[in-house]
Formats: C-alpha cells, structure tokens, sequence
C-alpha cells in the first residue's frame, strides 16, 4: 500500500490490522480533550506498529499520518496473533522488535534531557536526517511538533531556526 504524505493511515481509537513500514516517515499524534493535536511518536523504516497490538489487539493510542510518501505493508491481524500461538519463537522477534523502539525512545529522551535547547534541536536533526536526507525536518514538522517531541515551547523552536545555526 502507497501513502502519501498527509494522508490518514488510521485514526486514534480505531481497531486497525498490523503494519510494517517499508519506506517513509509516519507520525503518531493523539488528539485531546481540547481538540488539539500532540505529537507522541515517529514510525521509521522497518518498524512493526501499532507497537500496543504487537501481541494483543487493541484499539489504536493515536492517529498515524504520512510525513513523507510511505511503503507500507498490511499484516492482518488474525494471522499475526494465529501465527504467534503456532510459533512462540516470534515472541522473541517481537520483544526485540520492542526493545529496538525502546532504545529510540530512550534516545529521545536523552534529547529532551540536554540542558541547552539548541543541542536538542541538533539532536534530533541530526537523528532524523538518517532517515529522511536530503528533506530538512522543518520540510515534514511543524515547529510545535518540533517543540513536542524535545520539550520545547514552539517560540523557542521558531527563534532557534531563525538563528541561522540550522539553516
């Protein structure tokens, strides 16, 4: 299946099948009481998700939606979790499959720890220029999407990319 950037993979709350991203960049948003959307996650090339429904059903945390044109592969449900029950050796590919989006999100984390705000924002440049080069971040996030993911506020986003020192 081919998604193009900005479109709908599936909505928060909704019982969706497994997929596997081949190429592209999606994002997790979740929407909240307000209205408003908040980034939680990147899926990059080569993860399994919803990362929840791994080995049971659930319905979807938030929203997935392209950031870039996307290749990604639908894995239905029920012969996922019929295949788990015949093979439990898979349980180990998924538990390594979750200890891979564990480190990344141990990753971030350590973005959003630095102390000056600039290294964070070169961190996670820097992090998603591995998958997304020669796009820039600022060509697929938004600047409070940006501010979400390393704990920054939008304005401070916004006056450390006009200093020139990201450009």
């Amino acid at each position: 299946m081919i998604l193009h950037k900005g479109e709908v993979l599936f909505r928060q709350g909704d019982m969706t099948p497994l997929y596997h991203l081949k190429s592209g960049m999606l994002k997790i948003i979740r929407i909240q009481e307000d209205g408003g959307a908040f980034l939680v996650n990147i899926i990059v090339p080569g993860e399994m998700f919803p990362h929840h429904s791994l080995i049971s059903p659930g319905p979807s945390f938030g929203s997935a939606l392209a950031l870039s044109t996307c290749e990604i592969e639908v894995i239905p449900a029920a012969e996922w979790y019929h295949s788990l029950a015949e093979q439990p050796e898979k349980y180990r590919e998924v538990a390594l499959k979750l200890q891979e989006k564990l480190r990344m999100m141990q990753q971030r984390i350590d973005q959003v720890t630095e102390t000056e705000p600039a290294e964070r924002l070169r961190k996670l440049r820097s992090w998603m220029e591995t998958y997304i080069a020669p796009e820039k971040m600022t060509d697929l996030l938004t600047q409070a999407e940006i501010g979400q993911l390393i704990g920054l506020r939008r304005e401070t986003v916004n006056r450390l990319l006009r200093s020139g020192e990201f450009n």
